[in-house]
């Protein structure tokens, strides 16, 4: 088709042809009608403009040319053809009282104005969803992201058509975050509070924000693990309104356009999981999309990226779960899970398309995937895309940070160590990696000798190299020369390990026998129990503490209480992988890095033990109080960012000269704005 003889080269209007002003002048005449004219009217009867439909203009797609000054002067033309004749033969006007009303009746049954004409349409009748470009009244406040409820302002109640919809109090937004806490401590049930915070996300963005930075220690169980693993497995029952986007097997080939309707286009950080095994409760499926919203809403309280920068995803391939497909309220597809190449095929897509849509500096977090896939995934994307796997990489680099840490109270370089692990899965495997590379870089040692420190125990016993042709590719590298050994204690005593690390998902593995054990071999002996939630945790604080009478070091993945034991208090501590993304996403974002390596991660769990201090030292702590969380995640940050620039995997140039600062300033805020 040639080119309009109104536009330019470049498809604008080009207003020196005759044709062309001539269209300025049109599109300034509509733009300026559409924004005098009372945009409530047309809301009020937008279930009549059925013939209004969405037209392409070749670089927008749209159903109303307010708030446009350059489109193609047909497509004007259409818009006006189709809109006016709707308009004409819908009402006629009179003036009645100095109002203008419509004549046409629209009184339902009960004697009340059908204004909208919502209730006198049948079910098969076509309404147009309409809404507005600016937000004011009883809209606002349905809007988390501008609601400040009983924070609004005289001012702003005038101006933005509040008066009436909230009561007269004015209350800030310091005095709004004690009465909710105030609520929140009277629920006795975790799951009821958990729910209390998604509605307050809701309804209220930045006062949820605020609440969960300055309670981070008392709300994080509540809005994270443990408490989240609860609420996926309940998922389908307390479901109210999505929170993410779910791109299922129906959407295979399609996966671009549904990424296109999310409404936030600038996105920075992806975490996706499709469900398989959610902490160490298993097969959730499609209800397992509490782990990306939990994730990224401490992305923001924690590390300071901004909410609307955040996407989470489920892909939904179906669960081997019997009870979630039995569940009449089941959220998910009812079918067994893809495998193979279907499988494949999806996640291909899902990240093809994640790239052509947010670009080649969108972080994308893979979350409880399976062992099988984890691996898979994150070997065959972290050349292509900026790729992280909190359970492998985020897991390996919050235990190497305490396990640094440690070396104050234990005594040795990490070299002088043997470490015991129960669990070769993707946090087991992952972990004892990244130590063995931390060994090497300190001692010089080839990594291949350096993972000879360190062994793993699986289901079947001690993983050693009589077993090599049956292991699974991620296990090999840890079979070391050694006899069979079945069960964990006999792997403890011929071992002999100073650190004993669980990761493998089952509760009370760290028995009685096996801490002992550990305290006998050991002056202080360093014991991780870090499976989530807590029912899954090998050994319980209390349990530690007590038989190895006092001796131990403990830290575990699920928060417990402090611990009394022969008039000596023990705090525990918690290896707790938000120690570590939030702060390494942040500095992922402000460097620019268009990829993920191993060093970026070692300067992660570097930067995390030098943020512990002698006063935590002094309670037995190996690592920092969460109260301090936005700080420490700065200077992860501003370790993770310098790596980049030093790896030359930064593309934000000029580099900042105070990491640290810069980190800072890109925090979120999440007090509340002041609106004209």
């Amino acid at each position: 088709m040639a080119q309009q003889q109104w536009l330019d080269e470049q498809g604008n209007i080009d207003s020196s042809t005759k044709r062309g002003e001539s269209a300025k002048l049109l599109l300034k005449i509509f733009t300026s009608i559409f924004r005098q004219v009372n945009m409530m009217w047309l809301n009020r009867h937008r279930h009549n403009i059925t013939t209004l439909y969405k037209v392409s203009c070749g670089n927008h797609c749209l159903y109303c040319i307010c708030g446009y000054t350059e489109h193609d002067f047909d497509f004007i033309l259409t818009v006006i053809q189709k809109l006016l004749p709707v308009i004409m033969s819908s009402i006629s006007l009179k003036e009645n009282g100095g109002e203008v009303s419509a004549t046409k009746d629209y009184t339902n049954g009960g004697g009340v104005r059908d204004l909208y004409g919502e209730d006198s349409a049948t079910e098969d009748h076509l309404i147009t969803p309409w809404t507005f470009s600016v937000a004011s009244g009883y809209s606002l406040l349905r809007d988390p992201r501008y609601n400040k409820g009983l924070a609004f302002t005289e001012g702003e109640r005038d101006a933005h058509y509040l008066r009436g919809l909230l009561p007269p109090a004015v209350l800030n937004q310091e005095l709004q975050e004690k009465r909710l806490m105030h609520n929140l401590r009277q629920y006795d049930v975790p799951l009821h509070r958990y729910m209390a915070m998604m509605d307050l996300q809701e309804r209220n963005e930045r006062l949820f924000y605020r609440l969960l930075i300055d309670n981070v220690e008392e709300l994080l169980p509540v809005v994270y693990t443990p408490t989240v693993g609860e609420a996926c497995q309940k998922y389908g029952s307390i479901f109210r309104r999505p929170q993410g986007l779910y791109i299922s097997l129906k959407e295979k080939g399609k996966i671009l356009e549904v990424l296109k309707n999310w409404p936030e286009k600038s996105i920075q950080v992806i975490v996706v999981t499709d469900g398989e095994r959610i902490l160490g409760l298993g097969d959730l499926g499609c209800q397992g999309m509490g782990i990306p919203v939990g994730k990224l809403s401490l992305y923001t309280a924690l590390g300071g990226v901004r909410p609307s920068s955040c996407l989470p995803i489920t892909i939904d391939v179906g669960t081997n779960n019997e009870k979630l497909l039995n569940d009449e309220f089941y959220i998910g597809l009812r079918q067994r899970r893809a495998t193979g190449k279907e499988y494949a095929e999806l996640l291909d897509e899902f990240m093809r398309a994640v790239k052509q849509n947010y670009g080649e500096k969108v972080l994308i977090q893979f979350e409880d995937f399976a062992n099988h896939n984890a691996f898979d995934l994150l070997a065959k994307y972290s050349s292509s895309h900026l790729v992280f796997n909190d359970d492998i990489q985020g897991t390996a680099s919050v235990v190497l940070a305490g396990l640094l840490a440690s070396l104050k109270l234990v005594g040795g370089t990490l070299a002088d160590h043997t470490f015991l692990f129960l669990g070769a899965g993707e946090a087991g495997t992952g972990i004892a990696e990244l130590i063995a590379l931390e060994i090497s870089k300190q001692t010089n040692a080839p990594v291949e000798e350096t993972r000879k420190k360190i062994w793993l125990v699986d289901s079947k016993g001690l993983i050693v190299s009589s077993r090599l042709e049956s292991l699974q590719h991620f296990k090999k590298p840890w079979a070391h020369e050694h006899e069979p050994v079945k069960g964990l204690l006999d792997a403890v005593k011929a071992i002999k390990p100073t650190v004993l690390i669980g990761s493998s998902g089952v509760g009370k593995t760290f028995t009685k026998e096996v801490v002992e054990t550990m305290a006998s071999l050991n002056e202080k002996p360093l014991i991780l129990a870090l499976s989530n939630p807590t029912s899954q945790s090998e050994c319980t604080a209390e349990e530690a503490y007590t038989w190895s009478k006092g001796k131990a070091i403990f830290a575990s993945g699920s928060p417990f209480d402090p611990v009394e034991y022969e008039g000596k208090l023990f705090v525990p501590g918690q290896a707790n992988n938000a120690y570590i993304f939030p702060g390494f996403g942040l500095g992922l974002i402000i460097s620019g890095a268009i990829r993920v390596r191993d060093e970026m991660l070692l300067a992660a769990s570097e930067a995390l033990a030098a943020q512990v201090s002698e006063e935590n030292y002094d309670k037995g702590l190996i690592y920092p109080p969460f109260s301090n969380i936005r700080k420490i995640s700065a200077h992860i940050a501003a370790k993770v960012a310098a790596k980049a620039y030093d790896l030359g995997l930064a593309s934000h140039l000029p580099r900042p000269k105070d990491l640290v600062k810069y980190a800072e300033s890109c925090m979120y805020s999440p007090g509340y704005r002041s609106y004209r």
